[in-house]
């Protein structure tokens, strides 16, 4: 079960798990603006590169996003994300309360074009689940 890091700031870190074709971030504190697009963007392109279809969003550390934020993700990420081939989305809920209704309504969305999302409180069970999909 190797991995590479994909990009790593204060922020968040992501990695790549070649063997499970799984793009894998944590959140270390909130981000947002262009780190947070560019951040999100790196993975799109790993996932576009190396024909991947499954992301895992530790998102704990995660508090709500803005609403410039979201709305970037609904017309621009997640769109290029989508057409690189996502399919399954393993989150770790965040702990605030409003995040966890931001994220809600978010994999509602996703799931309407056809991503495959499921909830965790344990990365570790998030990783086992997204690895499992669509073998």
């Amino acid at each position: 079960m190797s991995k590479t890091v994909v990009e790593e700031n204060e922020f968040a870190t992501m990695w790549y798990h070649p063997e499970e074709k799984i793009i894998h971030h944590e959140y270390k504190k909130f981000m947002s603006g262009d780190v947070f697009h560019n951040f999100l963007l790196k993975g799109t392109e790993t996932m576009k590169k190396n024909g991947a279809s499954k992301w895992l969003s530790d998102d704990r550390k995660n508090s709500v996003l803005t609403t410039e934020d979201m709305k970037w993700g609904e017309t621009n990420w997640f769109p290029q994300t989508l057409q690189a081939g996502w399919k399954y989305w393993a989150i770790v809920q965040p702990t605030a309360a409003i995040a966890k209704m931001n994220t809600d309504k978010i994999v509602k969305q996703y799931g309407e074009a056809g991503v495959v999302a499921k909830y965790f409180t344990d990365p570790d069970e998030a990783f086992k689940w997204l690895a499992s999909q669509g073998k």
